[in-house]
C-alpha cells in the first residue's frame, strides 16, 4: 500500500448557512502530485487553509507526515508548517527585499547558525534550480508574472519542505510561461521528492501536473483518479461543463 503523507476524513467547513466543505475524504501519497479542481468558490482555497490551520474545520479528521492536528500544540504546529512549502497564488514576494533578500529571509529566520557561505550557496543553487540566477539582485518590481512565480517557489523551497502547495500556479500567465510553470512542478518533485497538492482551474496544468485528480463539486469530491478516469468518460455534468470550458472554446 502507498504511504499517506496526508490523509483527510469527513471534513467540514462552513461559514455561516454557506456550506463551503461537506464530508471531504481525500488521500495525499508520498512522492505525487495531487491536483485539485474547482470552479471559483468550490472550496479548493479553504481546504488548503484548513491543511495548515489557518483555518479551523467544524468537524473531521486530518493527518499531516503523521501527526494528528488536533492533537498539536502551537509550537508542535509550527514545526509541522515548516515542512509544507505554499507557494502562492500572488507569489507573496516582499516588495522591498531583493530576490537574495527575499529568499534569505525563511532562512535565517528558521535555520540558526548559519555561515555566510552556507546561505549564499542554498541561495545560489536554488535561483539556479528555477533558472533565474541572474536575478539574485533584482527587485520584485523588475520581474515578470512567471519570474515571480518561479522566485516564490525557490523561496518556499529553501527550507527543504515535505509537502509542496502550490495555490493557481498558472493563473494570469501567457502560455509560454504556464508551460514553463508546469514543467518547475514537474521538476521540483523530482529534484526535492515533494508530495504536492495542486490547486487550479487550468485542466492543461492538470494534465501536465498531476498523477490524480480530485474534482471538487460544491464541497465534495466527485471524482478521483487520473486524468483519463476522471474526464473520458465523465457523466456528472459539473464534471463534463469544467472540461468543456478549458478545452471547448
Amino acid at each position: 500500500m502507498r504511504e499517506s503523507v496526508i490523509e483527510i476524513r469527513n471534513l467540514y467547513k462552513s461559514f455561516g448557512d454557506n456550506d463551503v466543505l461537506r464530508g471531504v475524504d481525500l488521500d495525499l501519497y508520498k512522492g505525487e502530485n495531487l491536483v485539485v479542481l474547482g470552479k471559483s468558490g468550490s472550496g479548493k482555497s479553504v481546504l488548503i487553509k484548513i491543511l495548515v490551520q489557518l483555518l479551523k474545520q467544524d468537524e473531521g479528521y486530518i493527518k499531516i507526515l503523521g501527526k494528528d492536528l488536533s492533537k498539536l500544540n502551537l509550537r508542535e504546529l509550527n514545526q509541522l508548517r515548516l515542512k509544507i512549502g505554499f507557494a502562492f497564488q500572488a507569489s507573496a514576494l516582499y516588495d522591498s527585499m531583493t530576490v537574495r533578500e527575499n529568499l534569505e529571509f525563511p532562512l535565517t529566520r528558521n535555520v540558526k547558525n548559519l555561515s555566510r557561505k552556507e546561505i549564499d550557496y542554498k541561495v545560489e543553487r536554488l535561483l539556479d534550480s528555477v533558472g533565474l540566477p541572474n536575478t539574485i539582485n533584482q527587485m520584485p518590481s523588475e520581474l515578470s508574472g512567471g519570474q515571480k512565480k518561479r522566485i516564490g517557489v525557490a523561496r518556499t523551497l529553501i527550507l527543504n519542505p515535505e509537502i509542496m502547495f502550490y495555490d493557481e500556479p498558472t493563473a494570469g500567465l501567457d502560455p509560454i510561461t504556464c508551460i514553463d510553470i508546469n514543467n518547475l512542478i514537474n521538476q521540483v518533485r523530482e529534484e526535492y521528492k515533494t508530495s504536492s497538492i495542486v490547486i487550479t482551474h487550468d485542466l492543461t496544468c492538470a494534465k501536465v501536473t498531476g498523477d490524480r485528480m480530485a474534482v471538487l463539486v460544491k464541497g465534495q469530491f466527485k471524482a478521483v483518479g487520473s486524468f483519463e478516469d476522471v474526464f473520458e468518460n465523465a457523466s456528472d455534468p459539473n464534471i463534463k461543463s469544467f472540461y468543456d470550458y478549458n478545452f471547448i472554446k
